[in-house]
């Protein structure tokens, strides 16, 4: 069967019925940076037309990361434009409390840092919700709030983030639609949320003082911003589903003038993105009918040979069986090419016809070159594919693109400097490192959760993951000279909070590929990374490759570039372009490899809104990824990790 022509044009960007299960307007961009210069225009714009009819712009202002290249490109503007703000007032949406004002983590800090110290505001028209008052003093204090936001005539632009619970501000389910600024206790899941960015889920404080939803409903325009696969459910949750408190968001439903500003990847489950032959005619390209197909076996839980014509008019499939002629000849084009994606050989196998494989038979052995943003995503995310490389004869190198140092326990520092100092047999360099040891002690017994780390405590702990990291190496017979620790300069500032990358970020990365010249390459494409590293280290891997292409070096033209998933989330079956089998004595070895990397086992420091073990996580998504190929009619595997290519 010859499949249909290649349509670039997003499915959901053709028909406006496409929109009919949609209950709130959902502008969806390409990227979060093109959707945050739409929202700094649009709130630039707003201020500049009330500042030349003489009045003041009432701007309600959000916190996190969804909000802060909203705000980079209002500084832009205030400093490239000469956009004034001084006829601008705003009110925060909420605090921690009890909280200062110049903590790390404190909402008055982010506002300063992010967009106040660097516009020309009246700090007097800046209102954000006191962290340390006292308890018997914040119902007044939020009832002033309240009568405040009324005094300047209501909020004119309300900019929001959502929760993975759906809260938006600290509204958690259970919130009412008339609820105002008030003292809540912050729940279970917000609270694991925030625990990275207080180094510790029992240092979150346990209370906040938010709007309420009855104080946001009451602003003139709503947006809402929402970014990456991570926020993808609550999105379409939100938008498509039921009223209720439970998900306060959805309350944004009877709003008259609410937008969500969301990237593609959080527009992911809308029905007109992942399923929009349900909601109107498609413009069917190779893309989407492969989607189609395996959405349609799952859904039916049949394998996708056995699907039938009146399967896929059912399910609104009428125009595709029309266009194609039978649901026989897309059941087997899209077997086929589910089938062509698995391979045994990650690096190629030689010496046969590599027409239909993923990777090239030729060259062999081949320079494979895997960059993992901390020093365990290698063997979280790919370490089957790793081991199976150095198995089939490949020149495997690991680039660990940071030091990881932020996430080692202060006990281990303590531990290693201890055994340290009972192994040295010189007598003034044991005294030397009893000093240090007595030093250390003292900086880490009296430091408050989110302190900045010392220069040699930061060292250390970045000597303790690069020590594990060379250790699983070594049980992947990967050779020590070929691991390159690059410790990429915009992350090691020692707190949570990274600076943007750089020029010497790039030229590092750009300097390292220069220099091993590898034929494959895999990335970190783990975007759902809540703390956002993944995505800026794929960005300065994607910079450096660029700079390459346009100095038009030789070898970057045949080199491949796959991207695998694994510590945070999976790819879609459809979006798998090469699948490699692991059997269970590699998950076992994979397994092992992960366990090199002690100061992350049994707690990690981060570990995000799942509980879970890394090397549980990945061995069931591995598992789930081989349950449901085997599902769609196609060999039964032990695990599966999935690659995507990236094609410059």
């Amino acid at each position: 069967m010859e499949m249909l022509s290649k349509d670039t044009t997003p499915e959901y960007l053709l028909d406006p019925e496409s929109k009919k299960y949609e209950k709130i307007e959902a502008s969806i961009y390409e990227s979060s940076e093109k959707a945050s210069r739409y929202l700094a225009n649009e709130i630039a714009k707003l201020i500049k037309e009330n500042s030349d009819l003489g009045k003041h712009t009432v701007l309600g202002l959000a916190t996190g990361s969804s909000p802060t290249k909203v705000y980079e490109y209002l500084v832009a503007l205030h400093k490239d434009e000469g956009l004034s703000f001084k006829n601008v007032i705003t009110f925060n949406l909420d605090e921690y409390y009890p909280i200062h004002p110049e903590s790390l983590q404190s909402y008055v800090r982010f506002m300063n840092e992010h967009l106040f110290d660097h516009i020309d505001i009246d700090r007097k028209n800046i209102h954000i919700p006191d962290g340390t008052l006292p308890i018997d003093q914040i119902k007044q204090a939020c009832e002033a709030y309240e009568n405040l936001i009324q005094h300047y005539g209501g909020i004119d632009i309300q900019i929001l983030g959502i929760g993975r619970t759906g809260h938006v501000g600290f509204n958690e389910p259970g919130s009412s639609i008339s609820s105002k600024t008030r003292l809540i206790r912050l729940d279970k899941v917000t609270r694991l949320d925030a625990a990275s960015d207080f180094f510790g889920e029992e240092n979150v404080p346990a209370r906040a003082i938010t709007m309420g939803v009855g104080t946001i409903m009451a602003a003139k325009k709503i947006f809402l911003l929402a970014w990456g696969e991570g926020k993808a459910n609550i999105i379409n949750q939100s938008i498509e589903g039921e009223i209720t408190d439970f998900i306060p968001a959805t309350f944004l439903q009877k709003h008259n003038n609410c937008t969500f500003i969301i990237d593609e990847a959080a527009a992911s489950e809308l029905t007109r993105v992942k399923t929009p032959w349900l909601v109107s005619d498609c413009h069917w390209n190779n893309t989407l009918i492969k989607r189609a197909a395996i959405w349609l076996s799952e859904k039916l839980d049949k394998a996708l040979l056995k699907l039938t014509n009146e399967d896929y008019n059912e399910f609104g499939m009428g125009s595709l069986i029309a266009e194609i002629g039978s649901a026989e000849e897309i059941n087997l084009s899209v077997f086929n090419q589910l089938q062509r994606t698995i391979t045994g050989w990650p690096g190629g196998k030689p010496r046969v016809d590599d027409s239909n494989r993923p990777e090239r038979a030729e060259p062999y052995p081949k320079t494979s070159l895997i960059f993992s943003p901390h020093p365990d995503d290698d063997v979280i995310s790919m370490g089957g594919t790793l081991i199976r490389l150095v198995d089939q004869g490949h020149d495997v190198h690991i680039a660990y693109q940071t030091s990881g140092n932020i996430a080692v326990f202060d006990d281990e520092v303590i531990r290693f400097l201890d055994f340290t100092r009972d192994v040295v047999k010189n007598q003034q360099a044991s005294k030397e490192l009893s000093t240090l040891l007595k030093e250390v002690r003292h900086f880490i017994k009296n430091k408050s959760p989110g302190d900045i780390d010392t220069p040699e405590i930061q060292n250390f702990k970045g000597l303790i993951r690069k020590g594990e990291a060379l250790s699983a190496c070594r049980y992947c017979d990967v050779l020590e000279e070929n691991a390159h620790f690059l410790n990429l300069p915009f992350y090691e500032t020692g707190a949570i909070k990274k600076k943007p990358p750089g020029e010497e970020d790039i030229q590092i990365t750009y300097d390292l590929l220069q220099k091993i010249k590898p034929h494959q390459i895999f990335a970190a494409g783990d975007l759902s990374d809540p703390h956002g590293t993944h995505r800026v280290c794929l960005k300065i891997i994607y910079e450096a490759i660029d700079r390459l292409v346009k100095e038009n070096v030789p070898w970057i033209n045949t080199t491949y570039v796959w991207l695998y998933r694994g510590a945070w989330q999976e790819w879609d079956i459809s979006d798998m372009e090469m699948a490699v089998p692991i059997g269970p004595k590699d998950m076992a070895r994979k397994r092992s490899a992960i366990f090199k990397h002690q100061s992350q086992k049994d707690s990690a420091m981060f570990p995000g809104n799942d509980d879970r073990e890394f090397w549980q996580r990945a061995e069931e998504r591995n598992k789930s990824t081989a349950a449901k190929y085997n599902k769609l009619g196609l060999p039964e595997y032990e695990a599966i990790e999935g690659f995507v290519r990236y094609k410059f």
